[in-house]
């Protein structure tokens, strides 16, 4: 491993299920150097991504236990490293760049970041988040658009789910903040509509990033977003921490599906496909307009692709006759009970790739 900190930290950061490779440009180095100081990059190596005691921290790095409390404060006030209380302690464990680093930016961003983020992804970070070619995120409809008498477990349950919560925050896309900075954006809401959930949440509420918001909010903001037609896409687990709001052109998800053309298994579970009643179907369109990745045609009557089938729902909001309903997959992927789990997956999946 180098002894420049900021290629030793690229090293470390590339040892996460969803890596931060290098380029032939050397991108990645220079968010580096614009988010962290040569001595934060050194910390954070010390780190794991399990989540520690400032005392340990220090004792690795062989530093005083309150100046290394300080310092890790401010770095996880700054978005470096996530901090989270357990049994009245703060612990704190390194971040990836995704869903991480790069999520952690929203309030900072500017154009010149903006560029350097958008630079990465199209060099490394698209192939990086489907080299596994494991879904790190599933899709997750709004309760409504599902057929009448499914049988479904508890993460099937957009609204349900969002009640049972013991914390939610309300922050703004930073992927459309991205594209609107460089002057690409979309007509898509881009202010508080992305949520975190539980430690996640108090993580960006202690921060300033985002407002604490009520489960009925939340349920309303859910709402709002799948009027204006955005994906709902939580972390692949059946464990609800986040969900994001995505629309087709501007977020990193969506991005590699619509406009570099891969297949949406490398970054999405779809858990649920739209079924068309063809004798309900009076062939309006309004499907093929609404559905963001293009599985929808018209002839007489619409079809679906199902290959292509994000299982969002989207469609079924603006069929006028209602026929267009929900069911889930009979060959569906379940979430992962725990993303320790789904990490473990990502990491066998890039290996068998790379073989």
């Amino acid at each position: 491993m180098s002894d420049n900190p900021y290629l030793k930290l690229r090293e470390y950061l590339d040892h996460f299920p969803i890596g931060f490779p290098k380029t032939s440009t050397g991108i990645e180095i220079k968010i580096l150097k614009r988010l962290f100081t040569e001595e934060e990059a050194k910390i954070t190596v010390l780190l794991t991504p399990l989540p520690n005691t400032a005392a340990r921290i220090a004792r690795r790095a062989k530093m005083d236990k309150k100046e290394m409390e300080k310092k890790l404060e401010s770095m996880s006030k700054k978005g470096l490293i996530f901090r989270v209380q357990r049994g009245g302690k703060i612990l704190y464990n390194s971040a990836p760049y995704m869903i991480g680093l790069y999520e952690y930016s929203v309030n900072k961003i500017d154009k010149d970041l903006a560029k350097m983020f958008k630079e990465y992804y199209d060099l490394a970070i698209v192939d990086e988040m489907g080299a596994s070619n494991v879904p790190g995120f599933k899709v997750l409809p709004v309760d409504e658009s599902i057929e009448a008498n499914t049988v479904l477990y508890p993460y099937h349950e957009l609204k349900k789910s969002i009640k049972n919560a013991r914390k939610i925050a309300v922050y703004d896309c930073v992927c459309r903040k991205e594209a609107r900075l460089l002057g690409e954006g979309c007509d898509y809401p881009m202010e508080e509509t992305c949520l975190a959930f539980g430690a996640a949440a108090e993580y960006y509420i202690e921060n300033g990033w985002a407002r604490e918001i009520t489960p009925e909010e939340c349920i309303k903001i859910i709402e709002e977003t799948d009027k204006a037609g955005l994906v709902h896409a939580g972390v692949n687990s059946k464990h609800l921490s986040n969900i994001c709001n995505c629309c087709p052109c501007c977020c990193a998800t969506m991005k590699g599906i619509t406009k570099k053309g891969y297949d949406k298994h490398m970054y999405l579970n779809a858990l649920f496909e739209s079924i068309i009643d063809q004798e309900l179907c009076v062939g309006c369109g309004n499907c093929v307009e609404r559905c963001p990745v293009d599985a929808i045609t018209l002839d007489e009557i619409a079809t679906v692709n199902r290959e292509m089938c994000l299982g969002c729902g989207l469609c079924a909001g603006v069929c006028p006759e209602e026929a267009i309903t929900l069911h889930l997959r009979e060959d569906q992927e379940e979430p992962f009970e725990r993303v320790l789990e789904l990490g473990k997956a990502m990491f066998e999946g890039k290996r068998k790739s790379s073989n």
